[in-house]
């Protein structure tokens, strides 16, 4: 494993000691990676969706929503 150092103003330095004195993590490393792993999951999100919005951009014009329609075929 890597050893990255950051220089952190003291208010965020205690932010992150204080996360760790609670227990649900080990050290100020294991609460880094926890942020990071969450940031991961949350750009891969954001690029699931604007990949599903570029498709529906590229599909062509919005056709006309019918919902009784919609209603009567999920019935079937």
């Amino acid at each position: 494993m890597s050893t990255m150092n950051i220089s952190l103003p003291e208010q965020m330095k205690a932010w992150v000691e204080s996360r760790t004195e609670h227990g649900r993590f080990a050290n100020s490393s294991d609460y880094m990676r926890d942020l990071i792993r969450r940031d991961q999951a949350r750009q891969l999100a954001v690029a699931t969706l604007q990949a599903a919005i570029d498709d529906g951009m590229s599909s062509g014009p919005a056709e006309v929503f019918d919902p009784e329609a919609f209603l009567r075929a999920r019935r079937r």
